[in-house]
């Protein structure tokens, strides 16, 4: 999936973070806070990061050592197609633009643009520290999004996946997906302490990457300030690698390529059929398709 080269982008919702001090919350342990992390920052990986939580200290707000914004050296959509960091700002200005309008269908009265940050290595977040072995994720006590561009080269060589422009944006639209789910309160009424078949945890990862169909659905239509749209059409080659992405990272393709059994009761973020059906529901669909807790079981 191209940008227009003409397309102006807003590098300000982008910025670069290093590794910051957390600060704790006294009385505490993780709590909540930690119980979200625990299953969202692996979301993109299937990997249980529980330990990367650290102590008592992941309650708290980070305190980062930022790097400033993108809003320089990322301003149009040529600079989006050559640049791996400059793709995350035009993902990011498309996206926003999308939700900004869309989200009020889902009942979403006070849309509000999550924070966007790229990292290398390792970062603290409200969520807790973070290693680039965590995937991409979305941290809800900071609403932010948290990407090593380097997973992307991961998806390729460890979990398989074509790779290509529109995979990596599928990532960050799953993400954001997340970030609805926190505007619309799908995070509260969820019981993420369940896994397998028909539970809460798969119904909001399939829902988030139905999200992320959605948006890639309306991307060519959607348009800058100056009436230039962001993205030309999607190709179906662009949408197969979307779609392969979306497997790959379907729980049962990663325990087999882990050489264990694949046991669908533990499951936590949909098989890789499931992504991709809901990917491509959104994506014919829109957004208002994404009811994933209202379908049963059997046909989630």
């Amino acid at each position: 999936m191209s940008f227009n080269d003409d397309a102006r982008l807003d590098g300000s919702r982008v910025k670069r973070r290093g590794r910051g001090r957390t600060v704790g919350v006294a009385g505490g342990g993780i709590g909540i806070v930690g119980l979200i992390a625990v299953f969202l920052i692996s979301q993109a990986t299937g990997v249980n990061v529980s330990g990367l939580l650290g102590g008592g200290t992941g309650s708290g707000a980070a305190q980062p050592l930022d790097g400033g914004d993108l809003s320089s050296e990322c301003t149009t959509g040529a600079q989006a197609n050559e640049s791996i960091d400059c793709r995350m700002v035009g993902a990011a200005t498309s996206l926003n633009t999308y939700w900004g309008t869309e989200a009020p269908a889902l009942g979403v009265t006070d849309y509000r643009t999550p924070d966007f940050f790229l990292f290398s290595g390792s970062t603290d977040t409200g969520c807790g520290g973070a290693t680039s072995a965590t995937g991409p994720f979305y941290c809800p006590p900071d609403e932010a999004l948290f990407v090593d561009t380097d997973f992307f080269e991961q998806l390729r060589s460890q979990f398989g996946a074509s790779g290509g422009p529109l995979a990596q944006m599928y990532v960050v639209g799953h993400e954001w997906g997340h970030h609805i789910q926190q505007l619309t309160g799908a995070f509260d009424r969820a019981d993420r302490s369940d896994t397998g078949p028909g539970s809460d945890t798969i119904r909001l990862e399939v829902q988030a990457d139905c999200y992320a169909g959605a948006w890639v659905g309306s991307a060519s239509t959607i348009q800058d300030a100056d009436g230039v749209t962001f993205l030309e059409p999607v190709t179906e080659q662009q949408v197969a690698d979307a779609l392969d992405a979306a497997a790959a990272v379907g729980d049962d393709r990663i325990q087999s390529a882990s050489g264990g059994q694949v046991d669908p009761d533990t499951w936590t973020h949909g098989s890789a059929e499931q992504r991709q059906k809901w990917f491509e529901t959104g994506r014919s669909q829109g957004a208002t398709a994404c009811d994933t807790f209202s379908v049963p079981t059997d046909r989630l």
